[in-house]
């Protein structure tokens, strides 16, 4: 399994959830849209410190933004 790919599918699904925009979880977190776009599309490899902080964010349990989805 790709956890990049898992990771950013995640942070989409849970960002959406929350009825964040990227744009917003960039005001809450001080990554930029850019990287959020990269990280939900796969192509960031998020260090344990970003993972943390964007759960934060998100103001969800940094775990959720590595669990598999049981139904893929």
């Amino acid at each position: 399994m790709d956890m990049r790919k898992l990771v950013g599918r995640n942070f989409a699904r849970l960002r959406r959830e929350k009825g964040l925009t990227q744009e917003q979880v960039e005001e809450r977190s001080g990554f930029s849209q850019q990287y959020l776009s990269s990280l939900e599309n796969g192509r960031r490899n998020p260090t344990v410190i970003t993972l943390f902080e964007l759960a934060q964010a998100l103001d969800v349990n940094h775990v959720e933004l590595v669990m598999p989805n049981e139904s893929e």
